[in-house]
């Protein structure tokens, strides 16, 4: 009589743990994908039945690169857009002149996790004139755009360096893109270049072979263990950088084109 009555009871127990686990995993929202951004602007895109809201990483703007982040919905529905082909132009007004700046449009005209990566090396501040990007939309053979202003500041510590060089006379943009949050220890360490071509136009460089020596100017020492960037397309570099602890470390970078010397005078700080 006894294994009668625990029988029941065994299996009101099961069942019960069953659907609390149900009941847990369907209640656990769904995070969106925009949690860790920051709203920058939002506008249509005329032509495009298109509204595009803008997001980046920090609500601050710095000289170097930055990636945004693209959400694009119909503007009469509004439902999301998943699939669309983006074209960016950023534009510096300073009065006498305009020039453009290196970019770079989203990879895919699918949308990845709702939103469209692309990104802008801002190559000088806001107090030099005013920047705008404009957004061009084709969606579903329709076309427009969008133009927003962007107050860029020069941050505290240069994420952006440019160089005449010595090979060939170009002009280059480099933008350190990583490490976002350094630690002590191995780092992933990245660089975009782009070339000056003409006022409008940057395209990417992709042939540079790069040595970097990390330092610690106030301890008097390096590090071992570091990887030197190397291409790996769309003008884009990683290697490692080796942090032994905390402070003001120097990461001296040369650039060499073959066995031609293209600049030996480069470097950013990184402080932490």
């Amino acid at each position: 009589m006894k294994l009668f009555f625990c029988a029941p009871r065994a299996l009101a127990a099961i069942c019960l743990c069953i659907s609390m686990m149900s009941c847990d995993k369907s209640e656990t929202p769904e995070r969106s994908p925009t949690a860790d951004l920051v709203k920058i602007t939002d506008g249509y895109a005329s032509g495009a039945a298109a509204k595009v809201t803008v997001y980046a990483s920090t609500a601050s703007i710095h000289t170097g690169y930055t990636s945004f982040f693209l959400a694009l919905t119909d503007s009469a529905s509004g439902n999301k857009i998943e699939n669309a082909t983006i074209q960016l132009m950023p534009m510096m007004d300073m009065g006498t002149m305009q020039h453009s700046s290196p970019f770079e449009n989203p990879a895919s005209a699918q949308a990845q996790n709702g939103l469209f990566p692309c990104g802008v090396v801002f190559i000088m501040p806001s107090t030099s004139g005013n920047w705008t990007v404009k957004v061009q939309v084709t969606n579903q053979a329709k076309t427009g755009a969008f133009t927003f202003p962007v107050t860029v500041v020069e941050p505290a510590k240069s994420t952006m360096k440019s160089f005449t060089a010595q090979h060939d006379g170009g002009k280059y943009f480099v933008a350190m893109m990583g490490p976002a949050k350094p630690k002590v220890g191995i780092n992933d360490f990245e660089l975009a270049i782009f070339k000056k071509e003409t006022m409008m136009s940057y395209p990417a460089v992709n042939n540079f072979s790069i040595a970097l020596t990390p330092e610690m100017p106030t301890m008097g020492h390096g590090s071992p263990n570091n990887v030197n960037p190397v291409s790996v397309g769309n003008g884009h570099y990683k290697g490692k950088v080796n942090f032994t602890m905390t402070g003001l470390w120097k990461l001296n970078l040369d650039f060499m084109v073959g066995a031609a010397v293209a600049d030996s005078t480069q470097f950013f700080e990184i402080e932490f």
